[in-house]
């Protein structure tokens, strides 16, 4: 009668065996722990793939209109002359809308420009103590050295 029982179970459990298809509970725990860990890492890094990103792209678009204000200074023009041109000279330069871009003279003798760049809309631009800083991926670029040796070829013919 034992060996009936026996066989009887050994067939259920062959039976059931073979119908059962598909994961346990742990086996699925598992792929959600890893899921969750992947995500928690590359969230935070892919935003701050988009941080570097529009770093870069303020930085690239300040250094271009640098090289067109000093395009501008080899032609033979003034400084002066060329800020008092407003941004038309740099609106080539800074291709994107989402770039706003500045320029101003400085130094003692007026032979030193800055522009200084930052990522937002015309709209942020409006906006008290708009400008560039960290939290707006600015950027400043200074040069006296262009200007100053362009003024002094100048004064030399």
């Amino acid at each position: 009668m034992n060996r009936f029982f026996t066989t009887a179970l050994v067939n259920k459990r062959t039976a059931l065996g073979e119908k059962e298809k598909g994961f346990t509970l742990i086996e699925l725990l598992v792929v959600v722990l890893i899921l969750g860990v992947l995500s928690a890492i590359a969230i935070p890094i892919y935003l701050g793939q988009q941080d570097g990103a529009k770093d870069k792209a303020v930085a690239a678009a300040i250094t271009n209109a640098k090289v067109a204000v000093v395009a501008e200074l080899v032609t033979g023009k003034e400084l002066d002359a060329v800020i008092s041109g407003g941004l038309g000279v740099l609106d080539a330069y800074v291709a994107s809308k989402d770039i706003q871009a500045s320029i101003a003279v400085g130094g003692a003798d007026g032979a030193e420009f800055t522009i200084s760049g930052y990522w937002g809309t015309a709209a942020d631009a409006a906006v008290a103590g708009a400008g560039a800083t960290k939290a707006n991926h600015g950027t400043t670029i200074t040069d006296s050295g262009a200007a100053i040796n362009l003024k002094e070829a100048a004064a030399k013919e």
